[in-house]
């Protein structure tokens, strides 16, 4: 398993990146995926997710913490085995590494994270 997150860089309050993970090892397509991030001196969190609950169907659902419900955008591309993270308006306290996450086998795998700031 092997997840490469790129798109993370400098910006301006109420600005937008958006954010890739090129997933491989495993069928993209059953998988829930993940983005965490984890700001200097915090906890790792959990930002979003993409649920798969049946592995037999294509039925996803997506979930947000709270903090940026309105503003963020998981998407999956099951052709490209990638996920995004669209974020748009974002603030100083967006200012994280963020990370790709699935858990595979029992085995919660990350990529090297990639760095995003927010600042004036």
């Amino acid at each position: 398993v092997q997840l490469v997150e790129s798109g993370g860089g400098l910006v301006q309050p109420g600005g937008s990146l958006r954010l890739s993970c090129a997933a491989s090892g495993f069928t993209f397509s059953m998988y829930d995926m993940s983005w965490y991030r984890q700001a200097p001196g915090k906890e790792r969190e959990l930002v979003a997710q993409i649920r798969k609950p049946y592995a037999v169907t294509a039925y996803e659902y997506t979930t947000y913490a709270d903090s940026v419900k309105g503003r963020f955008t998981i998407s999956g591309d099951n052709a490209k085995n990638t996920v995004y993270l669209q974020m748009n308006v974002l603030k100083i306290e967006d200012t994280a590494v963020y990370y790709c996450n699935v858990v595979h086998a029992g085995r919660r795998y990350w990529g090297q994270g990639t760095q995003v700031t927010v600042s004036s």
